[in-house]
């Protein structure tokens, strides 16, 4: 299970966007569902990925924020000479904070 703390700490900050987003782009690989995002078929490649804070919003007990989340799409099978081919890849996370705990929820939109 993915926990942010630094995030659940700096929540009604004015830098929460930029410590969850800091936070985010330092979890190990595979920590985020992005094979649920992927377009061409491929793999994904998650070591350099890229976050953007859409929005967030507080509820009950949680916090809310939507993502987009830029990584690369490993696209291979066609035994060309270049593959295989890199693909930029974007997909759109909703993520969900308990605030009582810090661990984090994922959902591909």
């Amino acid at each position: 299970m993915v926990t942010l703390p630094n995030a659940l700490q700096a929540w009604g900050a004015e830098r929460f966007s930029q410590i969850l987003k800091a936070e985010l782009e330092s979890l190990s690989s595979g920590s985020l569902p992005l094979e649920n995002g992927i377009s061409q078929g491929g793999l994904v490649d998650d070591s350099n990925i890229s976050v953007t804070v859409l929005n967030f919003s507080e509820a009950e007990g949680a916090i809310r924020v939507m993502l987009g989340v830029f990584f690369t799409e490993i696209v291979g099978g066609c035994s060309c000479g270049d593959d295989p081919l890199e693909a930029n890849g974007y997909c759109e996370l909703r993520l969900e904070i308990d605030k009582s705990t810090a661990e984090a929820g994922f959902k591909v939109v």
